[in-house]
């Protein structure tokens, strides 16, 4: 018997922890100055990035961490640092004006995608899209999805799938957020998603810390919304 119910709950729990939809300003502001077939490309390879990294995970679980040697509480206060180092620059006055500049300065459509992606990568793909959250709920799902079976296993695979689709869908419809927002309120949005940015940088760190030691953080400090 499949489970169904496993698929969406797993769906709907990265959709959540992903949020494409609340990173479409981002994405906006990362691809300022692209043409419409050089965001999708880039929509499509940050995509399929996603889906195989965390398929990777999905797979792994706790032992690709294991092998260098690196702790989840560790990679969470990571993942905060570098989210903070974002989240000040996005609360800086170049952060939107950087791109547009980049990207003015090329002709060559195929360079131009490939620098933007590099670039992305690391912060916007992970951990902002790819955080520790998501990483770690992969890693429970997939702890049990093995009572599943193969089939089990299709499922976290299909989810994981279902999730990078809707990621970029999200972000080829980038142009008309862009247009509605326009320069002003893009600027403004981005501002905004900076300093949240910055909190939920200082939560991850918080998180990895209590979960590294003892009693130094209060569980409603580490975890201010579990029940």
């Amino acid at each position: 018997m499949i489970h169904w119910d496993f698929a969406v709950n797993f769906f709907i729990a990265l959709f959540a922890l992903l949020d494409p939809v609340g990173n479409v300003p981002v994405f906006v502001a990362s691809t300022a100055g692209a043409s419409g077939r050089e965001r999708a490309q880039i929509a499509f390879v940050i995509s399929l990035f996603v889906m195989g990294f965390l398929t990777l995970f999905y797979f792994s679980g706790l032992g690709l961490l294991a092998f260098f040697g690196i702790s989840l509480p560790a990679f969470r206060i990571a993942g905060g640092v570098i989210l903070f180092v974002l989240g000040l620059k996005m609360l800086g006055d170049d952060f939107t004006a950087g791109f547009a500049d980049a990207a003015a300065s090329t002709g060559d459509s195929r360079a131009y995608v490939r620098r933007r992606v590099e670039q992305m990568i690391v912060p916007f793909a992970m951990p902002l899209l790819i955080g520790p959250g998501a990483i770690s709920t992969v890693i429970i799902y997939a702890s049990q999805a093995r009572e599943y079976g193969l089939p089990g296993a299709a499922l976290g695979v299909g989810a994981i799938a279902a999730v990078s689709a809707a990621t970029l869908l999200s972000f080829l419809a980038s142009p008309i957020v862009g247009r509605l927002l326009g320069k002003i309120g893009l600027s403004i949005i981005v501002r905004v998603l900076g300093l949240i940015l910055c909190a939920m940088a200082v939560q991850f760190l918080l998180a990895g810390i209590a979960d590294s030691t003892h009693g130094l953080i209060r569980p409603e400090a580490a975890a201010p919304y579990a029940k």
